[in-house]
């Protein structure tokens, strides 16, 4: 149910990001959500998705901090919080440098995560059990009602909407912008079935209850997975693809929440305009990852409710606003694919996707333990 959870997420996600690049049609190509939003659908709607997003954002990034800490810290030894704060120095001054840093760099991390990927997946799909694979191990149990409960999870999987905007103003048009967000979704979702086929052949069930324990920390699976590999030059390979597909999306989420900011805080594009955006941007979740590291696992409980606000439910109405406008007025442009229909099914499939993951909270939907 994994498969089918993100499969259909990607899709309604790629949809979304085509009705949010829509939305931007006619306004300068540095524009960002926030200013879209109000001018669309009044300021007390963007107020809320200002909180959502960079709640989302934040969230994120200091999720992405403690974890390649914890992750340099058992392959240097060198301690979690130092390892933490190196990581964001390091990383988080490509995306105040520029856009086309951050382009390069994931060039060079899509390499590696190809390279640490194929070898890492390869030493574990040669030992992919079909039996594991499809839990014909010990007793007989059924996922299918555990699959309400990812669909919350597979979501924020696929929460890029923040970075619409800068790769528009990278790519200076829409059509264009729209190739790389479908690119990428493609490219996100192979991945995440390759990992799921592999890890689920090689895992069984029965260990993915101290992975679960620990909130489903990448360290904790790294681990899980090196209890039944055999090979150490397998599981360097996991680590490398695992730090790789942490720095991609920590600086992918950062640019997308640094030019959101600045926008929103009317920074502008100088150093120091850049220094600020940067300030507001890292510093908080760097904070919080030293003062409280595990707390982003309770914090994300709430990251996949408060995400379909501003990935299904506001790109829809922004669509919906710009296409009355286009009626009114004439003109043509970037149009993401589906009429009404496609926008209230977006709109159904975020109310049910947060719905979900508050009944899950309350203990209301099965959650597999283990």
């Amino acid at each position: 149910m994994g498969i089918s959870d993100r499969a259909l997420t990607m899709v309604v996600m790629t949809v979304s990001g085509w009705m949010l690049l829509e939305s931007y049609r006619g306004y300068p190509l540095r524009v960002s959500f926030d200013t879209v939003t109000r001018d669309l659908l009044g300021e007390k709607v963007n107020a809320l998705n200002n909180l959502s997003v960079y709640f989302v954002g934040g969230i994120l990034l200091y999720a992405y901090i403690t974890s390649a800490g914890l992750i340099i810290n058992g392959m240097t030894g060198m301690g979690s919080q130092w390892a933490s704060v190196l990581f964001t120095l390091a990383f988080s001054l490509l995306v105040w440098h520029s856009t086309r840093a951050v382009d390069r760099i994931s060039v060079l991390l899509v390499i590696l995560m190809g390279l640490s990927f194929a070898f890492g997946i390869s030493g574990l799909s040669m030992n992919v059990r079909l039996d594991l694979l499809l839990d014909r191990v010990g007793s007989e149990v059924s996922y299918a009602p555990y699959a309400l409960v990812m669909l919350p999870v597979a979501l924020t999987s696929f929460g890029y909407h923040h970075s619409v905007s800068s790769m528009r103003a990278y790519y200076g048009e829409e059509r264009r912008a729209s190739r790389a967000i479908l690119g990428g979704t493609l490219i996100a979702l192979a991945f995440y079935l390759i990992w799921l086929v592999s890890v689920f052949g090689n895992l069984p069930r029965s260990e993915f209850g101290p992975v679960i324990a620990e909130g489903g920390n990448v360290d904790a699976l790294l681990k899980a997975l090196g209890s039944v590999i055999e090979s150490k030059a397998v599981a360097s390979a996991l680590n490398a693809f695992s730090m790789a597909a942490i720095l991609s999306s920590f600086i992918g989420v950062g640019l997308g929440v640094f030019d959101y900011l600045a926008d929103l805080f009317k920074f502008d594009n100088s150093r120091g305009g850049r220094a600020k955006s940067w300030a507001v941007t890292f510093l908080p979740p760097l904070v919080l990852s030293l003062l409280f590291p595990f707390g982003f696992l309770v914090a994300i409980g709430y990251a996949g409710a408060v995400a379909t606000l501003w990935t299904c439910i506001i790109p829809p109405l922004l669509a919906w606003k710009v296409r009355a406008a286009r009626r009114e007025e004439g003109g043509e442009g970037f149009r993401a694919p589906g009429g009404l229909f496609m926008i209230v099914l977006v709109i159904l499939f975020g109310v049910l996707t947060a719905a979900f993951h508050l009944l899950n909270m309350v203990d209301l939907l099965p959650a597999y333990k283990g």
